[in-house]
């Protein structure tokens, strides 16, 4: 039984019991008429008012459907729907970030299986990177509406200035990268300790690279990370850690703020960051940014390795449907995945896109970059703290943090995963 799996085990039976109390309602508006239920975490601009506008034009071309929106900020959203969860009564369609909560919801019942409704041919439409979250044991839950990698934001003319004409494309390549912008008096790398998430990007990819997908994907099965692979990853994450790539004082930074870890790129301090496609605006906003000196690569490939430079890591945003939903439920998830729908979205900046063809829309050069790495990515993995229940994906933070300071070896990393992974079941 799986990671997932076995965190759904205490909801199923009372949800199931419940269920028919929630996502059962037949979603009758009175009068004859139908009403959706959408309850979604698009409040910022410009998301919000694509939202709104999805909903009313919708409304116009089906008379007689009412889409009914609920709108929440992040934390709010999750505090409300795991109590909704726990009770078996869901809205008709909801924000869903895939992963551990929605194989709850699946193992629950009081999620569709969308390719068992009008929605299943929209699914052929998207990328591979865009539905693979969505995806429990290949059943598809949910659909993508943005997705987003992590990889390398880089100082272009810190690069020249070292005599890196380009990108590493291979693990040896980024060390020899590493200490050549060490020798130029550049500090290669800003990451943000103090907050632990940032430093275990770099052991998952490298776990990815390493180990490869379907071995991750066996240790989330199992709860067993006692692979060679895993280790390996830690100790190649050691070897970076010993050439001292890091901004002084990174254990104690953040991420976020003037000091911290985008700011370090942003203001031309450090040469790269690891981080997800909102890096540049945090850079930005942090310390006014580089402008057109910041490029992006994708994570390097491990000479030897099972994975591929083509496999990403990273998340998104989608939408589930529940069950017992209206058909009409259906209509407005295939509604929003047309391409001239999503295009919108797309051309709003509100997200990257979860189809190739709305990649040649996104308006900025980097962001540009980054979906057509997501356009042509050949797997995909969520990060693991949404993949994997919260006290795994948590260890995996603190053992890799452990790690990066040096009190943790890469063996001790691995059984503390296992540990955690083994105590779910």
């Amino acid at each position: 039984m799986s990671l997932r799996r076995r965190s759904a085990v205490a909801l199923v039976a009372s949800a199931l019991l419940l269920s028919a109390c929630g996502g059962g309602d037949s979603g009758d508006a009175g009068g004859g008429g139908v009403t959706v239920d959408w309850w979604h975490i698009g409040t910022a601009e410009p998301v919000k008012s694509v939202y709104e506008q999805w909903a009313k034009d919708f409304e116009d071309q089906n008379p007689g459907v009412k889409v009914k929106i609920t709108a929440m900020e992040n934390e709010a959203f999750k505090s409300k729907m795991t109590a909704l969860t726990a009770s078996g009564d869901v809205p008709h369609i909801f924000s869903t970030w895939g992963g551990g909560v929605l194989s709850q919801q699946a193992e629950a019942g009081l999620v569709t299986d969308l390719s068992q409704t009008g929605v299943a041919d929209t699914l052929d439409t998207f990328t591979t990177a865009a539905l693979s979250p969505y995806e429990i044991d290949g059943v598809p839950y949910g659909i993508p509406v943005d997705v987003g990698m992590v990889g390398f934001w880089y100082n272009k003319a810190l690069f020249a200035d070292a005599g890196v004409n380009e990108p590493p494309t291979t693990w040896d390549e980024f060390l020899d990268t590493v200490e050549k912008l060490k020798d130029s008096g550049t500090t290669p790398l800003a990451l943000a300790g103090k907050e632990k998430w940032p430093g275990h990007y770099y052991w998952s990819y490298l776990a990815m690279r390493v180990a490869g997908l379907e071995t991750l994907e066996a240790a989330s099965e199992s709860g067993d990370f006692g692979d060679p692979g895993f280790v390996e990853a830690g100790e190649r994450l050691r070897d970076l850690a010993e050439l001292e790539p890091f901004q002084n004082g990174f254990l104690g930074a953040d991420y976020s703020t003037p000091q911290g870890q985008a700011a370090a790129v942003g203001g031309g301090k450090a040469a790269m960051e690891l981080m997800g496609q909102w890096a540049p605006q945090v850079q930005v906003d942090t310390a006014g940014g580089i402008g057109d000196d910041l490029g992006f690569f994708p994570f390097p490939e491990v000479e030897g390795g099972r994975g591929s430079i083509t496999e990403a890591f990273g998340g998104g945003n989608g939408f589930a449907m529940g069950a017992g939903a209206p058909p009409e439920a259906a209509d407005f998830l295939n509604f929003i995945s047309e391409v001239a729908q999503h295009g919108t979205f797309v051309e709003e900046g509100a997200g990257l896109p979860v189809m190739e063809e709305t990649v040649d829309l996104v308006p900025d050069e980097n962001m540009k970059a980054v979906a057509e790495a997501l356009a042509e990515a050949t797997g995909f993995q969520l990060y693991l703290d949404q993949a994997f229940p919260p006290a795994v994906g948590q260890q995996v933070n603190d053992s890799v943090a452990e790690l990066l300071a040096g009190v943790a070896t890469p063996e001790q990393v691995t059984e503390a995963i296992t540990r955690a992974a083994q105590a779910e079941g």
